[in-house]
């Protein structure tokens, strides 16, 4: 093998490696579902992006490098260099976490889990087995800290990333959850009057999860689901009830959490047709002319925007799903307060009774994201999670690793 072919692969080092890394990875910007781009081996050495009739949807990670698996204890960087230089051609991140089982009764209600992401390999070094390298030694570590499983996201549509998955290193296609957007309008929406919105206390947060997502019915709920409700990031959790509910009825609510990924995360739309760009830019110009009229002005989408995500999202009763849109426009209302916030997302099961509920514009959703899952102990042939969940089971989507 050629010197420059050569490759290693150690942990970062954050002081010498990050502008480095950050350069990387601007250079192999990927779409919003899915979180791979290697062009390794099997595949077409293309960066992946969510397309719609010619749109694409980027994402673009901002801030510290770390920020996605940082909330785990155990979480490593690793980077890929190659000949002499030993320059950085490749990255990948990984924590270890405990998360709910879900399924049923199980012996373990939390195992622990590892989570793969952020793989890139420079677009000059790709088909030389960097992208293997660096998720080899990713699984290697995350094993040796008592993994059980690990999982990965990419999209459907991105067929070489599924197939070096799935075929090379075993992986099973695993969960679909829906990445469900709307952009924030340049007026506040209107909570009916028979709703009522409030907001909850950390503490007062946590015991509605306890029983709203019982870890026996729900997939991959973080043990530390009270870190999470108290994190800075987490702007509130908000219930909505009726003002005069029926006695004669169940009692009606939803709730939900709100994470402000602003700071960590820009998404951009390109491709756009000039038509589209000009009349949204002038219907902004005559909302701000005209206030009075209320026109349904969004931000510049067009320019890199920041979002805020909605988690935790739960309804019960006859009234839950008029309570749940009630609070996203609540939560809506929220992101309007925050100028570098141009969309409102909830990610989040298709068979989740709330994602009905859930408003969306269809140029900012998505159904492509394709979770697998891999045993990194194929000895244990009994702990097969890849089987399609019981009816009623839940899956989390935590949003801080998005």
């Amino acid at each position: 093998m050629e010197e420059w072919k050569v490759v290693s692969v150690r942990e970062a080092d954050m002081e010498k490696d990050l502008s480095a890394v950050e350069e990387l990875e601007r250079r192999c910007q990927v779409g919003l579902c899915g979180d791979t781009a290697t062009g390794d081996d099997d595949d077409d050495g293309v960066a992946k992006k969510k397309k719609k009739k010619g749109m694409s949807l980027y994402a673009e990670q901002i801030g510290d490098p770390l920020a996605r698996v940082r909330h785990s204890p155990e979480h490593v960087m690793l980077v890929a260099e190659i000949g002499e230089e030993k320059g950085i051609v490749g990255v990948i991140k990984a924590c270890v976490k405990m998360v709910s089982r879900g399924g049923g009764k199980q012996p373990k209600p939390y195992v622990k889990v590892a989570n793969l992401l952020g793989l890139r390999v420079s677009p000059s070094h790709r088909r030389l087995g960097i992208g293997t390298a660096l998720v080899l030694r990713a699984e290697e570590w995350c094993r040796a800290r008592g993994a059980a499983h690990a999982t990965m996201a990419t999209t459907a549509s991105n067929a070489a990333s599924l197939a070096l998955f799935t075929g090379r290193f075993g992986y099973a296609p695993f969960r679909r959850p829906e990445f469900l957007g709307r952009p924030v309008h340049g007026h506040g929406l209107q909570v009916p009057r028979g709703h009522r919105v409030f907001q909850l206390t950390p503490e007062m947060a946590a015991a509605v999860y306890a029983q709203q997502l019982p870890p026996q019915d729900t997939e991959f709920l973080p043990a530390d689901m009270p870190a999470l409700l108290a994190h800075k990031l987490t702007l509130g959790t908000f219930v909505a009830i009726e003002s005069n509910p029926d006695q004669s009825l169940r009692p009606s609510f939803a709730v939900l959490s709100i994470w402000d990924s602003t700071r960590s995360l820009r998404l951009r739309v390109l491709g756009a047709p000039a038509l589209l760009r000009a009349s949204l830019a002038a219907l902004r110009a005559l909302d701000r002319a005209a206030p009075w009229l209320r026109l349904p002005s969004i931000p510049d989408i067009f320019r890199p925007f920041g979002t805020y995500l909605l988690y935790g999202l739960r309804m019960s009763g006859p009234e839950g799903p008029a309570l749940l849109r009630s609070i996203c426009h609540h939560a809506h209302n929220v992101a309007r307060k925050n100028p570098a916030c141009a969309v409102v997302a909830a990610d989040i099961s298709p068979d989740d009774p709330a994602a009905a509920a859930v408003p969306r514009w269809r140029r900012f959703s998505c159904d492509e994201d394709v979770w697998c899952i891999k045993n990194l102990n194929p000895s244990d042939n009994a702990d097969d999670w890849t089987a399609p969940p019981p009816p009623g089971n839940l899956l989390f989507v935590d949003p801080r690793e998005f």
